[in-house]
C-alpha cells in the first residue's frame, strides 16, 4: 500500500530551523528575564563603584582638569552632561556642587548643577526601570515598603519634591526607589528639578564665593548648608522610633 502524504514524517530540513528559532526564544527570554536584568544592574553599579575610586572621573571638574579655553555657555553644557554621568558612578554631588561653582560661577554653575542633576537622576530612573523594577517589586511586602512605595506611586510629584528638598536622603537611593516605584517620568524629573534648587544653589554659591570665605555670599551659603543639615538630622532621629517599627 502506498504511504500517504498526511502520514509522511516532516523532512529534517523543516524542524532543525524551527528547533533552532525555539531554542532561541527560550534563550533570550531567560537572559530578559527580571532576575537577569537585575543581576546585570548590579554588575553595572559595580563596575561604576569601581571605576569612580579607579578613576575618580571628578578630577574632570577640577581646575586641573577642565580644559582653559571652554567657557560660557558651552562650558556650562559639557560640565552638565559629565556632572549626570558623575552622579551614576556615585560621586557625590556637594563636591560636583562645589566644582560647578568654582569653575563656572553662580549663573553658569547653578544651571550646569541643575541640569546635570536631572540628567544623572534620568540615567539612574531609566536603569532601574528597565533592569531592576520587575524583579524588586515582588519583594515589596513589608508594611513600611509598601506604604513608601503606595506614596512614591500615588504622589509622585509631591513625594518626590520633598525627598530632594530633604538633605538626608542620598541622592542615587532615591533615583533607584522611585525607578521602582509606578512613578512616572514627568512628576520624577520635574520634582527633581525643582526640589534640587535650594540645596544645590548653596553649594554653587560656596564654590564661586571659595576664594572669598569672609564674603557675604560664602557666609550665608555655608550657613545654609549647616542648618539644612543639622536640621535633616534632627528630622531622621525624631522619625528613628517610626522607621524602626
Amino acid at each position: 500500500m502506498l504511504e500517504t502524504t498526511a502520514t509522511r514524517p516532516a523532512p529534517i530540513s523543516a524542524t532543525v530551523p524551527a528547533r533552532s528559532t525555539a531554542t532561541a526564544v527560550r534563550l533570550a527570554g531567560a537572559l530578559w528575564s527580571p532576575w537577569s536584568r537585575l543581576s546585570l544592574l548590579a554588575v553595572l553599579l559595580a563596575g561604576a563603584a569601581l571605576g569612580m575610586v579607579a578613576f575618580e572621573p571628578q578630577r574632570l571638574l577640577a581646575h586641573e582638569g577642565w580644559p582653559v579655553q571652554l567657557q560660557g555657555a558651552a562650558a556650562a553644557v559639557v560640565f552638565a552632561v559629565l556632572y549626570g554621568v558623575c552622579t551614576v558612578v556615585f560621586v557625590p554631588r556637594p563636591l560636583l556642587n562645589l566644582a560647578a561653582g568654582a569653575l563656572l560661577g553662580a549663573k553658569f554653575g547653578l544651571g550646569a548643577a541643575i541640569a546635570g542633576t536631572v540628567i544623572g537622576a534620568a540615567i539612574a530612573f531609566g536603569l532601574g526601570r528597565v533592569l531592576g523594577q520587575d524583579a524588586l517589586r515582588p519583594l515589596l511586602r513589608g508594611r513600611w515598603l509598601k506604604a513608601a512605595d503606595g506614596q512614591l506611586s500615588r504622589h509622585g510629584f509631591r513625594s518626590m519634591l520633598a525627598v530632594r528638598l530633604f538633605p538626608g536622603v542620598p541622592f542615587i537611593a532615591a533615583n533607584y526607589c522611585a525607578a521602582v516605584s509606578r512613578m512616572g517620568w514627568s512628576p520624577f524629573l520635574l520634582a527633581t528639578a525643582v526640589g534640587c534648587v535650594p540645596n544645590t544653589a548653596a553649594y554653587v554659591i560656596a564654590g564661586a564665593r571659595a576664594e572669598t570665605p569672609t564674603s557675604p555670599g560664602f557666609l550665608v551659603a555655608m550657613a545654609f548648608i549647616a542648618v539644612t543639615g543639622v536640621g535633616g538630622a534632627l528630622v531622621a532621629w525624631r522619625k528613628r522610633h517610626r522607621l524602626r517599627a
